[in-house]
């Protein structure tokens, strides 16, 4: 309200004053306040960003054992620590700076304009590290339950320093990418499918769980949580409110942020519901973890292509999404790819998914309305080359991290669980059984 006050002050004070020095005077004083209010907006999705960080601890503990709950909040807890330092000191130079391939200026932000369109300088690195962090902590549910701390460590600043980055300045800095004209609204590619693919590589590179694949076949390794679970996804989903929206990076007349938060709740809810009903037909009860998976994976896919696409595209793309999702977990589990929480089929197939959707679904270049292939063709292009490079310079990494230190935690370690093993403590003291002869 104070804001429209102070816009009709000056608009009345310009009326009856004509003259050159008051018009400057009011095209500033609506740049200032643009610049304000933007800035505002683009610093509360951050931290809505940020607060996905728990979402992804209590749906990634909630997920696996009791006996290595606190190992993975504890790599959850690193993974934004280091992921905010690395894209502080040469993350956001390599995405943001100038160059094809990498960024090469802007280290430590050194050198950087104060604004980025109509957002302070500070609130849009904020924004940007906090999808770096959320990048990087896909990995975590994926690798959970039999992966050394150092190693995790190790990953995890390679991926916010340099893989993520590079992925990023692709496609939102100017990269080749981005000049063939790749869409990527809030990063389905950039974020989702880096982070999915990576946990592909190194869980494979890994190795399943001890007693996840018996006689040939999967056996389930319940999590310990489910409550726990379902909080995290309902605090990823309120989260992705921030990460979608906010992508919009300005307020402008409200109509952008408010379609793509319309548009990224109604995938989710889509994805929920038809993960429910794939799987009930499939193994015959309306999982939950399932079901809980499949509103993440309307959310990942609703991430590239949410202000491209209308409200009844974005609910074809969730549906098919909690599809995709659950055909994923029974792949991998046929092809024996222990993913502990769905981290694969949730970020790296959705991911892929939902960026090709903007190829189909476009209003304006999509295969569906009109287009023709030529925008599809660049995001097939485009996903396919981010998941390809992902895959390798992971997967390098990962091989000269086993060959090194090692990846993964002793046959001991693994029983007893990582919790004691790793950190010398337990998530829940006091609850151990003891069986005595």
């Amino acid at each position: 309200m104070a804001m429209v006050l102070c816009f009709t002050a000056a608009v009345g004070y310009a009326e009856g004053n004509q003259t050159p020095a008051t018009t400057a005077s009011l095209t500033e004083t609506i740049h200032q306040m643009t610049l304000g209010v933007d800035t505002l907006w683009v610093t509360i999705a951050a931290m809505l960003v940020f607060f996905m960080q728990a979402g992804f601890g209590m749906v990634e503990a909630g997920f696996i054992r009791a006996k290595n709950t606190c190992n993975i909040l504890t790599k959850n807890f690193l993974d934004y620590s280091l992921a905010s330092l690395m894209f502080f000191f040469v993350g956001y130079a390599f995405m943001f700076g100038e160059g094809s391939f990498i960024g090469g200026n802007g280290f430590c932000l050194i050198g950087c304009d104060e604004t980025v369109g109509t957002v302070q300088i500070w609130a849009f690195w904020f924004f940007q590290a906090a999808f770096c962090g959320a990048a990087a902590t896909i990995v975590a549910g994926g690798m959970a339950e039999r992966m050394k701390f150092p190693a995790y460590l190790i990953y995890t600043v390679v991926i916010s320093a340099l893989v993520y980055p590079i992925v990023g300045h692709w496609i939102w800095g100017g990269g080749w990418l981005a000049e063939m004209g790749f869409k990527d609204f809030a990063g389905s590619t950039v974020v989702h499918a880096t982070g999915g693919w990576a946990a592909f590589i190194g869980t494979i590179l890994l190795g399943p769980r001890l007693g996840k694949y018996v006689n040939g076949k999967a056996k389930a390794i319940a999590g310990h949580n489910i409550p726990l679970a379902c909080l995290g996804v309902f605090i990823l989903w309120f989260g992705w409110f921030g990460f979608n929206p906010g992508s919009t990076v300005a307020v402008g007349d409200g109509a952008d942020l408010a379609l793509v938060a319309m548009n990224t709740n109604l995938s989710a809810a889509a994805g929920g519901v038809t993960a429910m009903i794939v799987v009930w037909i499939l193994v015959g009860k309306p999982d939950l973890s399932m079901t809980m998976n499949g509103a993440l994976a309307g959310l990942v896919a609703i991430t590239a292509p949410c202000a491209f696409v209308t409200p009844t595209a974005a609910i074809l793309i969730g549906a098919i999404g909690g599809v995709i999702v659950v055909l994923g977990v029974l792949l991998l589990d046929r092809i024996r790819v222990d993913d502990p929480v769905g981290a694969v089929p949730v970020h790296g197939m959705n991911g892929l998914w939902g960026t090709i959707a903007v190829g189909l679904f476009d209003v304006n270049d999509g295969l569906f309305n009109g287009g023709g292939v030529k925008l599809l063709g660049t995001q097939i292009l485009g996903t396919l080359t981010v998941s390809l490079f992902v895959i390798v310079s992971m997967g390098l990494v990962f091989l000269a991290i086993r060959n090194t230190i090692g990846l993964r935690v002793s046959r001991a370690e693994e029983l007893r669980g990582l919790d004691i093993g790793e950190h010398g403590m337990e998530s829940y003291a006091g609850f151990q059984i003891f069986v005595t002869e």
